[in-house]
């Protein structure tokens, strides 16, 4: 029996922990997403993948 690899992707998880709307909930993310539109970011934010 092989151990279990320690990343199990969950795509709902990354979305809240990483999203656009957890940035937005709080003052840190409003001032992280105001300096990556500043710097001319294409991405913004974690993009979901299907």
């Amino acid at each position: 029996m092989s151990t279990k690899r320690t990343y199990q992707p969950k795509k709902k998880k990354r979305q809240r922990k990483h999203g656009f709307l957890a940035r937005i909930a709080t003052a840190a993310g409003r001032r992280l997403l105001r300096n990556r539109r500043r710097r001319g970011r294409s991405q913004l934010v974690v993009i979901k993948k299907l």
